[in-house]
């Protein structure tokens, strides 16, 4: 791929950041299955994070467990008995899920709070339910880009965007997606998200310069790069903007010791209101000088700064 120079002599990469006072970061509040299966909770947490976080969009998931799942899978106990909602993990996941009416009611709620309404699909039927909804956008989570059937349904048949995690992804997987994309002409409407898959995943391995990499490499041919993290704080998101990710998707929880695998690796209210306080601020400073002066300096200057006055020089 040819690498397109910035006008202001930086990295090959910046050219492709959509990061800077006029394109502030989306910021994603994960809420998943953080709602405990329990749909009055489900609204909760979607108004918390519009009005006290003020987040541009939530995202739940939605499953068909027995879609998804073996026999053998459904029928397992849960792999951490303490996180369970039921007897067996396909009794779990059917406790955790709502309904695509339901998801129809929260996707009102959320176009009243101003915010956009999201959902990962998991497998083929979910994938045609929320197509139905007509969201702005649906996510393949890590786990399931390399489900080519249910991309290449949602690439023919549903106009909006899809964004698509990487984690747990090979290099040469990865590269097969893109392909996939491209065949369908969909790469234009795809969003790919640097991703650690890990809950929670220590600092050391969130690997934020292969957002770098993703905006080097695809840049020029996806809609945006963003960031999917599932570590503990709030300091590696502030880097992933300043290294090109347009969007920042953290899972979102009220309470970080609720019962379930999720929790631990979520932001509380006040942690997901002070990120999207952060992303923001930050990226209105990713700016340069348009003037050698800025106007807040021109008094500053006025009365400290030591001007030279120039010499006379005698003809000889």
């Amino acid at each position: 791929m040819g690498q397109i120079a910035c006008a202001h002599g930086c990295g090959p990469y910046a050219a492709f950041m959509h990061t800077g006072p006029d394109a502030i970061p989306i910021v994603v509040a994960e809420i998943g299955c953080n709602h405990k299966g329990e749909f009055e909770l489900a609204k909760e947490l979607v108004r918390t994070a519009a009005q006290f976080c003020q987040v541009d969009a939530v995202k739940f998931q939605k499953r068909n467990p027995k879609e998804l799942l073996s026999p053998e899978q459904y029928a397992a106990p849960h792999p951490d008995p303490s996180h369970a909602y039921g007897r067996t993990y396909g009794e779990h996941r059917e406790f955790l899920e709502l309904s695509i009416e339901r998801h129809a009611e929260l996707k009102a709620l959320c176009e009243s709070l101003g915010i956009d309404y999201s959902c990962s699909a998991w497998d083929m039927t979910s994938a045609r339910e929320l197509a139905s909804l007509e969201p702005s956008w649906i996510k393949i989570p890590s786990a399931c880009n390399t489900d080519f059937e249910m991309l290449g349904w949602l690439c023919e048949h549903y106009a909006g965007g899809l964004h698509i995690s990487l984690g747990m992804t090979t290099r040469a997987e990865e590269r097969t997606l893109i392909e996939q994309l491209d065949a369908h002409g969909r790469l234009g409407d795809t969003v790919l998200y640097a991703c650690t898959s890990g809950y929670p995943v220590a600092v050391e391995s969130l690997c934020l310069r292969e957002i770098s990499r993703l905006a080097d490499t695809y840049g020029d041919r996806v809609a945006a790069i963003g960031f999917s993290g599932h570590h503990v704080g709030i300091a590696p998101d502030v880097a992933a903007i300043t290294l090109g990710a347009a969007w920042v998707e953290r899972h979102f929880t009220l309470d970080r010791t609720w019962k379930g695998t999720d929790h631990a690796a979520s932001l509380e209210p006040d942690g997901l209101r002070r990120l999207c306080r952060d992303v923001r601020n930050v990226a209105r400073a990713l700016s340069y000088r348009d003037e050698e002066i800025l106007e807040v300096e021109r008094a500053t200057r006025a009365k400290l700064k030591h001007v030279a006055k120039p010499r006379l020089v005698r003809a000889a």
